[in-house]
């Protein structure tokens, strides 16, 4: 194809945005409604998942020293500790802290525990790990370490996270794919109809001897415009939408439950899903719509 021709086309392209304004604008508002819907229901899913993620670290393990141990020997097998796959790190807690602790947890009952002293507990560990999942077999690494001697470990309420983050991702990621399934659907039909629209400009062009590639340019590069312009509008709806919700939230959520990552970290991910899916609807529902209206 020469390239005077090709301009032409691309021109063609541009043009029949406009010519068929109330077709294009269909299209460009599916393509927004659309990924807005998909793209709100994956942030979602990614906040929840991070946030599950951040209640599993929670669960940990608490290694107690033997109490013969001076502090500095205790502190010694915390680099023991550290040094394990799957411990993410492990913080010493000495007995004047735990007691500290201890007392603030059981304020109601100070009296009964008026005599205690901190040589009465034991020096310990906070142990954070990086898989919940492999609690059980990190636990028993830590009991075989010399100078620990008593560990305590939740496995249950660790099997139960990662139940929740198992089934989250299983079931977010089939409620994602019908949702962008439907999209594409209504899409391709929004492009049809735009097609349809246009079947006796399509046939003219077929009498008069055109190519198939003359005639499918055209609509190839409209296509392509709308589907970048819808994706580039969803994307700035979904960046204002999002900081409004997460601002709405704090207001409203005191104790800051909810906690939502800043979108400046799903920045590049969100224009690389919303560019790619604005690119695939435009091109291939274009060229697939129009297929059948090349027989003439």
């Amino acid at each position: 194809m020469r390239i005077n021709n090709l301009g032409y086309l691309l021109k063609e392209g541009i043009k029949g945005i406009f010519t068929h304004g109330f077709m294009s604008f269909a299209a460009v508002c599916v393509t927004v409604a659309c990924l807005l819907i998909v793209g709100s229901f994956s942030i979602l899913v990614y906040n929840v998942n991070i946030m599950v993620e951040q209640l599993n670290q929670t669960n940990e393990i608490l290694a107690y020293v033997d109490e013969s141990l001076s502090e500095a020997e205790a502190k010694s097998v915390g680099t023991k500790i550290n040094m394990l796959d799957n411990v993410l790190r492990a913080d010493f807690i000495a007995r004047e802290e735990a007691l500290e602790s201890f007392i603030e947890d059981h304020q109601d009952e100070q009296e009964s525990f008026s005599g205690l002293d901190a040589t009465d507990l034991r020096h310990r560990f906070r142990v954070v790990l990086e898989d919940n999942r492999l609690i059980q077999e990190t636990d028993q690494n830590i009991q075989n370490i010399p100078g620990v001697v008593k560990t305590v470990a939740e496995y249950e309420l660790a099997q139960g996270f990662s139940t929740i983050q198992d089934v989250l991702q299983i079931v977010s990621m089939g409620i994602i794919a019908v949702l962008l399934a439907v999209s594409l659907l209504i899409i391709s039909n929004t492009v049809k109809l735009a097609m349809y629209d246009r079947r006796d400009e399509i046939a003219i062009m077929k009498m008069v001897g055109a190519t198939n590639g003359f005639i499918r340019l055209p609509f190839v590069v409209e296509g392509f415009t709308l589907g970048m312009l819808g994706a580039a509008l969803a994307f700035g709806l979904e960046w204002v939408m999002y900081n409004a919700m997460v601002v709405k939230i704090g207001e409203v959520d005191a104790l800051r439950l909810f906690q939502f990552v800043p979108f400046d970290e799903l920045l590049i991910p969100m224009i690389a899903t919303f560019a790619a899916t604005g690119l695939f609807v435009g091109i291939v529902g274009s060229w697939t719509a129009i297929r059948k209206f090349m027989n003439v």
